[in-house]
């Protein structure tokens, strides 16, 4: 197990039936870039059973947070959502991912695109002072089927909102833009409908997509993240990655078991 750090969970909140977050201890030398995932997991049997997690806190955090779906009968997430506090979970001592900004191409506006759980990576990105610096806008979309499974970023934006340091950023650039599929709410439809309209940038008074200004992460359903990927490289947008940045990049490490 040398490949791992033990964490002790601190504390866990369950969402919804399907969804939960948990904090646990970070080991002083764990060093990762906001915005990419590590894996992690519990030992069952004497092994490690593990899955790629994004961070959702950021790299300047003490603790480190995870934001989890529930699979009954998932190998891993049937198990991991049993935790309690002071239970231990394995984290991988290696974080990799490709949704760093670095991978991008300068631009003027951040579109951080995400469905379900793929909130996570950029809970921790819009917590990240030089993601601020790089760009005048930057537009979180979280996509969900339901109203009820928005409430883990509705609460992270709010409390961001009222932060000392945070606030002033997020009421000068931050734009949340939560939206459902099978429910009534202000925002209703898909993130890949919602571009295509150019209903998203109507509902936010901004200009509509444009490959000079906008960069763009992504991370949720594989579904998602193809289609999404079809519409942005037929309008010419470029995938990124740490060998040649680009207009776009995907995670494509999202946990389903």
């Amino acid at each position: 197990m040398s490949a791992f750090h033990r964490e002790k969970v601190l504390s866990v909140h369950h969402w919804t039936d399907t969804l939960f977050s948990f904090r646990a201890t970070r080991n002083s030398a764990f060093r990762f870039h906001n915005g990419q995932f590590a894996m992690i997991g519990l030992e069952v049997d004497g092994r490690p059973l593990l899955r790629a997690y994004s961070m959702a806190s950021a790299n300047h955090e003490d603790e480190l947070e995870f934001f989890s779906i529930k699979v009954a009968d998932g190998p891993l997430t049937s198990r991991l959502q049993k935790i309690r506090q002071g239970d231990t979970i394995l984290v991988g001592r290696k974080a990799t991912g490709t949704l760093i900004a670095d991978n991008l191409i300068p631009g003027r506006r951040l579109l951080l695109l995400s469905t379900g759980t793929g909130l996570a990576p950029f809970a921790s990105l819009i917590k990240d002072p030089e993601v601020y610096d790089k760009f005048d806008s930057i537009v979180l979309v979280h996509g969900c089927r339901q109203v009820s499974e928005l409430a883990y970023g509705e609460e992270l934006v709010a409390k961001l909102r009222e932060d000392e340091l945070f606030g002033p950023l997020l009421t000068e650039k931050l734009v949340y833009y939560p939206t459902v599929t099978r429910e009534p709410f202000r925002n209703r439809g898909r993130i890949t409908d919602l571009i295509t309209s150019e209903q998203l940038f109507d509902d936010i008074g901004q200009p509509a997509l444009d490959i000079e200004s906008d960069r763009i992460m992504m991370c949720g359903s594989p579904g998602m993240l193809e289609e999404l990927r079809q519409m942005f490289e037929a309008r010419g947008f470029a995938e990124g990655s740490g060998n040649e940045p680009g207009h776009f990049v995907i995670e494509k490490a999202f946990v389903e078991r």
